[in-house]
């Protein structure tokens, strides 16, 4: 292994680590020192890589974590039934990564956060991209690009929210999944509607 090689598999070890580090206990609660032994390194090899400390780190799992979400879920705003589909199969898989935006909700409030903030700059992307759709008449003006998302994304996420609902006897966890994707799917398909091209 080369040199920078492995200087990219410990930073990669440490970010794994946070990732999980934070979804556990949040931000306030996610421990420098847990994250190192867990990435088998150092809290000063932690430091070397994040100088500005969990803050830093934080941004960076967050950034990285908000990456994985676009490219699992790509945001079609002429499909939004489609991705609320795409959100809920993300966090019924990931679970953990829930935990770890849902922390973010709750600990950073918006005068927390600059302009650089990942989730930020994240949902302003999102946000244009529903605007233009509706300036190209490929969805309904009438609706604020904002509400549109927010919308979406909770009832998306419904399920998520609420890990310690029973499944009803005499069902699998797949059955039971497949019946609130299908749930969320008609709920999203009835707000916003897809955007179907006219035939000629």
């Amino acid at each position: 292994m080369t040199h920078q090689a492995a200087l990219d598999s410990t930073r990669d070890r440490i970010v794994a680590a946070a990732t999980a580090e934070f979804a556990a206990h949040g931000i306030a609660g996610a421990r420098i020192a847990r994250i190192a032994k867990a990435a088998k390194t150092s809290t000063e090899r932690v430091y070397a890589y994040f100088s500005g400390g969990k803050d830093d780190l934080y941004r960076s799992v967050a950034t990285r974590e908000l990456a994985a979400i676009a490219e699992a879920t790509r945001l079609d705003p002429t499909d939004m039934p489609g991705y609320a589909g795409r959100l809920f199969d993300y966090y019924a898989a990931h679970p953990e990564r829930y935990r770890l935006t849902a922390w973010s909700r709750l600990e950073l409030g918006d005068a927390e956060r600059d302009a650089d903030d990942p989730m930020r700059k994240s949902a302003a992307r999102k946000t244009e991209q529903v605007r233009q759709a509706q300036k190209d008449g490929l969805l309904d003006p009438a609706w604020d690009p904002m509400d549109i998302l927010v919308i979406v994304s909770q009832i998306a996420m419904t399920w998520a929210n609420l890990p310690d609902i029973p499944i009803p006897a005499g069902m699998d966890r797949d059955t039971f999944l497949a019946a609130r994707r299908a749930a969320i799917i008609t709920a999203v398909e009835r707000l916003f509607p897809r955007h179907t091209c006219p035939r000629d």
